[in-house]
């Protein structure tokens, strides 16, 4: 008997393979879900710690609204237009081949079409309308000013609030719209309620009227569009110009108008089709509409610029160029400027600086941008510690007296560790900084050195006296994060500074403050490992229940993580107040929408020669305001923000967001407010600004004859010179105080003339009281020179320094060996009548360790220049031998750099020889490098070789006097060396 096998059946699917497929994806899915709940949660433990848990809440809560309101806003009227056009479509169309082979393959996937489409728009609606969050709730919470727009009389915060959000809305809507009617289309032609052929176009009642109404929605919201670029106009470049002139009040708003109601007007014959089935009106009008936007748009303001502005254009213009004035300046805070004519005094008599014997007092010869490696040389300790570059600056009450002080915080640098540079080394040992140094910078030592007034580890000066907290563990170089903190009488891990009792070689403390959150349970720790992508934060036996993870330490990442909506200063500052070291930060509101203020680019305003050019997320802005000064504790890390511009609209605006995020200015300690100042990049908008908005009448302003330029820093002449603080007294003030300063020059397209033509200073100083602003805090005071008075500019007194003989010759001298010479700030200052240049010159090594000292001061009044060891010896040598200032290197007895060896060579720099060889010798030198300059320069070339041997050998003479003080160094014991500190 045979037997017949039964036929393979088809195999059914392998249902272990689809578990096992469906059990990852769902395993994938938990770990990306959990990935993101880790982060969402550390942010709410970051936040929650700092006490700023609402500017968190706030912002999803704001960004899930929008998201959801988004979705549903495109979603919604999407999936209504295509179940319309689907089921309003014709069942007994006859339909094209290629129609139906298009059917075919679309019916398949209907209803996930039907469903998928809807959901996908709403997806990128959503995420659109969420990053529009932050416009919607300032237009909620928007305020009313006390201004008026000059055009429509409108409140400026209509145009701050309103406009964005309106604009934001109609445009949102438009594209909503703009895909409905397309799928609408799309749906109708692929189900036959739309067809084409034969070269006609038919289309069913159904797809009639929802064509016809989506067509004329759409015209609606252009119309409305239209009638908000109407006020547009006054945020909109025109010309010369932001703001509507002539053209823009007499044609093109009233074009505008015209075209709001013509596109209401082609939307109501789209509704009549709608209902008539009449489609040639709509779309004659429509084309008519098309037009009336070229000729009203483009033709008829051309016409009217052509014929009638330009023939006439200050008598026709000149009323909106006063509109652009006034509101230019109101909206950057430079409509208070005091200004003063100044005929510049530019000849030196003995004397003439004694009535601003308390201002020179305070000159600084100590810049911060080039004495950073001397202050590190000098107070470094250990490479693991760093300074800034340049440093800050500052002032202090010391005995009672104001001193103006150069500042740096002793920061961790980990990478400096080398091998040592651990897991545990970089975030449980080295987790912070140690102590401030401050020197005053008025002053030198006998050798060109900083005069400290704060320093050492441990601290030695006026600060260490206060008992202040050293410890830096939140700065602007410190470590990504560090865990810190233990039980008490505990073991302590973390270093606190290389300097131990007893003769110990270290000292270590456990950091006993609130800087972060708990890292003190598992869960917490597994969160952070996955942050942190570290798993030893999880395992290692260091991390105990009183831990805490420090993290988001830079003072200004902190403070826009919890003021998101403020433009930051580019230059913090450390402070000691009430016996904590803080770090200030100055915050910012700005707009691009203030109505006829003009634009400026807030990097390139900001960019200078010691601030390279910034980035922000609103760059070209219209309106600033210092709304906000914020603190950091550089020990613990607590931010407070305070209201400081408490009048600011948008700030107010703000505060409605986040009611409890700000405190007023008024809770500012007293001595808080004896540190805060008023903030850099504000001074550098302001002058970039008063180039052009310094007059006042609208005829000035359009001839613009009198625009200037701030000047390029002489030592970069790629970037512009920085504003600077000093204590000094404007001409119109009776008492010094601690002002920002800054130049101007003539500007041109071309090569410009570096004379002075404005000289401005800021008072920055907020006085000391608490709940009590100075009066005159922020005042700005001009200087606008007199045009009949030449007054060398910043580069001009620079290339007198550089092209003088005599100063050259010593230049030449000072850079003897392995030396070099480099030229410090060119301050210039408003003194004996007229102005005066101060610039420090300090020597370093070129090569090897580099130690700047500040070894001469180059000063210049009127044409007149001086090149001393001393700013109170080149004072007196320009002012006929006593020019009545003082000066806190008076008692200095300056190191002859002759008789210094040289800092980074084996072979002294200037020898030292006999005083009368070496100066006779130097002398020599001296004079036959001029005669011979002078021979050059008229042309004598006999004379020229005459004084060519003649230098030539003066300068072997003092080479001989090196040889022969080298001789007598290399004959003479090192000394022991001093220990540091």
């Amino acid at each position: 008997m045979t037997t017949t096998s039964a036929p393979n059946q088809a195999t059914p699917p392998n249902r272990s393979r689809r578990i096992i497929s469906i059990s990852l994806a769902v395993i994938a899915a938990l770990v990306v879900a959990f990935f993101v709940f880790a982060n969402l949660y550390s942010d709410w433990m970051w936040f929650s710690q700092l006490g700023f848990t609402e500017v968190l809440t706030t912002q999803w809560i704001a960004r899930t609204v929008m998201f959801v309101v988004g979705f549903l806003a495109m979603a919604v009227p999407v999936w209504g237009v295509i179940q319309l056009a689907y089921r309003l479509r014709p069942v007994y169309a006859r339909l094209s081949s290629q129609l139906d082979r298009y059917q075919e393959v679309v019916e398949p996937l209907r209803r996930l079409a039907m469903w998928g489409i809807p959901i996908f728009f709403g997806f990128f609606a959503g995420f659109a309308a969420s990053a529009q969050w932050e416009t919607t709730w300032l237009w909620v919470n928007g305020v009313a000013t006390s201004t008026t727009d000059p055009q429509f009389g409108l409140d400026t915060g209509f145009y701050l609030f309103g406009l964005p959000f309106y604009t934001t809305v109609v445009g949102f809507a438009s594209g909503v719209v703009l895909v409905c009617l397309l799928l609408t289309a799309v749906v109708s032609y692929l189900y036959g309620s739309v067809r084409v052929g034969q070269r006609e176009l038919r289309i069913s009642k159904a797809a009639r009227i929802q064509l016809a109404v989506l067509a004329g929605i759409y015209l609606l919201l252009q119309g409305a569009s239209l009638w908000l670029d109407r006020y547009s106009t006054l945020i909109t470049q025109e010309d010369r110009i932001t703001g509507p002139a002539y053209v823009g009040v007499n044609a093109v708003i009233p074009g505008q108008t015209i075209l709001a109601i013509a596109a209401v007007i082609v939307a109501l014959a789209f509704f009549i089709t709608a209902v008539i089935g009449r489609w040639r009106y709509p779309l004659i009008a429509t084309a008519l509409l098309v037009v009336s936007a070229i000729v009203v748009g483009a033709a008829i303001p051309w016409a009217v610029t052509t014929f009638q502005v330009r023939p006439n254009q200050l008598s026709l213009e000149s009323q909106y160029y006063q509109r652009n004035l006034d509101s230019t300046k109101a909206a950057y805070g430079i409509d208070g400027v005091e200004k003063e004519n100044f005929e510049a005094a530019t000849t030196a008599e003995a004397g003439q600086l004694r009535n601003d014997a308390a201002s020179t007092a305070q000159l600084r010869i100590m810049d911060p941008a080039i004495i950073s490696p001397t202050v590190r040389q000098l107070e470094q300790y250990r490479a693991y510690y760093q300074f800034g570059n340049p440093l800050d600056v500052d002032r202090y009450q010391i005995n009672g007296q104001s001193q103006d002080a150069v500042v740096a915080l002793r920061e961790l640098n980990i990478q400096q560790l080398g091998d040592a540079a651990t897991w545990q080394n970089t975030t449980l040992v080295y987790t912070h900084g140690y102590g401030m140094v401050a020197a005053a910078g008025n002053e030198r030592t006998d050798d060109g050195d900083p005069v400290f007034l704060e320093q050492a580890i441990p601290g030695t000066g006026f600060l260490t006296d206060l008992n202040y907290e050293p410890r830096v563990y939140f700065g602007e170089q410190s470590p990504p994060y560090s865990i810190v903190g233990g039980p008490e009488g505990g073991e302590d891990i973390e270093l606190d500074y290389p300097l131990g009792a007893d003769g110990g070689t270290e000292t270590r403390t456990t950091f006993r403050g609130d800087g972060g959150p708990s890292v003190g349970n598992v869960f917490n720790r597994l969160i952070y490992a996955l942050k942190f992508q570290s798993e030893q934060i999880l395992f290692s036996d260091y991390v105990n229940e009183d831990s805490q993870i420090l993290y988001d330490r830079n003072p200004k990442d902190r403070v826009q993580k919890v003021a998101p909506y403020l433009t930051l200063d580019s230059d913090p500052y450390p402070t000691v107040v009430d016996g904590r070291i803080q770090w200030v930060i100055d915050g910012y509101t700005t707009s691009a929408n203030y109505p006829y203020s003009t634009g400026v680019s807030l990097s390139r305003a900001i960019a200078d020669s010691n601030t390279p050019s910034p980035t922000y997320s609103l760059d070209n802005i219209n309106y600033i305001r210092n709304s906000v000064k914020a603190t950091v504790d550089a020990y613990d890390g607590k931010v407070t923000l305070y209201a400081w511009d408490d009048e600011d609209p948008i700030l107010q605006a703000w505060q409605k967001v986040y009611p409890s995020s700000l405190e007023p200015w008024s809770e500012m300690s007293a001595d808080l407010m004896s540190h805060v100042r008023y903030p850099t990049d504000l001074m550098k908008v302001q002058r970039s600004m008063l180039g052009v908005y310094h007059v006042d009448d609208a005829r000035s302003f359009f001839q613009q004859d009198n625009r200037w330029a701030t000047p390029n820093d002489p030592q970069d002449p790629n970037s512009l010179q920085p504003p600077y603080y000093l204590t000094m007294k404007m001409p119109s003030q009776d008492e010094p105080t601690y002002s920002m300063f800054t130049s101007f020059i003539p500007a041109s397209q071309g090569q410009a003339r570096n004379v002075l033509t404005g000289y401005l200073a800021v008072d920055s100083n907020a006085g000391d009281e608490q709940g009590t602003k100075r009066e005159d805090y922020g005042r700005l005071r001009m200087l606008v020179i007199d045009a009949a008075t030449t007054v060398p500019g910043p580069g001009q007194v620079q290339n007198t320094f550089d092209s003088d003989t005599a100063v050259s010759s010593q230049i030449n001298i000072l850079q003897q060996g392995q030396s070099q010479v480099l030229n410090g700030n060119l301050l210039t200052l408003p003194v004996g009548g007229g102005l005066l240049y101060v610039q420090p010159v300090f020597v370093q090594s070129s090569g090897g360790t580099q130690l700047p000292q500040l070894r001469r001061v180059l000063v210049a009044f009127g044409n007149r220049i001086a090149f001393e060891n001393t700013l109170s010896e080149a004072l007196d040598t320009l002012f006929g031998g006593d020019s009545g200032a003082e000066t806190g290197d008076e008692s200095v007895a300056p190191t002859d750099p002759t008789d210094q060896p040289d800092q980074g060579g084996d072979t002294p720099a200037t020898p030292n020889a006999p005083a009368g060889d070496y100066a006779a010798a130097l002398v020599e030198a001296q004079e036959a490098l001029a005669a011979k300059q002078a021979a050059l320069t008229a042309g004598n070339l006999a004379e020229f070789a005459t004084q060519d041997a003649r230098l030539n050998a003066a300068v072997q003479r003092l080479i001989e006097l090196e040889g022969q003080a080298q001789d007598s160094a290399d004959s003479t014991p090192t000394p022991a060396p001093t220990p540091a500190g």
